[in-house]
């Protein structure tokens, strides 16, 4: 796939920009402005799935993410997102993220957030044991204080809280 350039590369940017300020009307419109051989650049599908999932949108937002994942699947983002929006897909739900996400773990062994995301999934499918193993693991990969602070404040892992704290 190309390098993405300008005049794309500035509309991309000031998505993102628009997103991070929470305007999802703004970040839409700078989307549009790209052009159609572009659509499907993975740094595009990126912040339309951002966008997607801001506005909640998550069926729309699996389909970013599986063609995310088809036109890069080197990224680990695409496996991610297609997790998470599955988790919230009409048609998904957490054992399918799950599912989703496991065969991601050895494809990017260094990336924090698979473990750290599997380890939620696994607290909210009640495998406490396996909840532990895999946020111990994104905690060795990610950093134990950075770690640390995300999952005390991740209600996905509430059921852990108490143990994570003496962690």
């Amino acid at each position: 796939m190309p390098k993405l350039e300008p005049p794309e590369t500035h509309y991309v940017s000031a998505a993102g920009g628009w997103l991070g300020l929470g305007n999802t009307v703004e970040a839409e419109a700078e989307l549009g402005h790209i052009g159609a051989a572009w659509q499907n650049h993975p740094d595009v599908l990126e912040v339309r799935w951002a966008l997607r999932a801001a506005q909640q949108r998550w069926d729309d937002a699996l389909q970013l993410a599986r063609s995310l994942l088809h036109a890069a699947p080197e990224r680990a983002s695409g496996w991610i997102h297609q997790a998470y929006a599955l988790r919230r897909s009409t048609s998904g739900g957490i054992e399918q993220a799950w599912d989703a996400l496991m065969p991601a773990v050895r494809k990017f062994p260094g990336e924090a957030t698979i473990p750290y995301n599997l380890s939620c999934y696994a607290c909210q499918l009640r495998r406490l044991r396996d909840a532990r193993m895999w946020l111990r693991r994104a905690m060795k990969i990610g950093g134990n204080n950075f770690v640390k602070s995300q999952a005390l404040a991740d209600s996905d892992l509430q059921p852990l809280w108490k143990e994570i704290e003496s962690w």
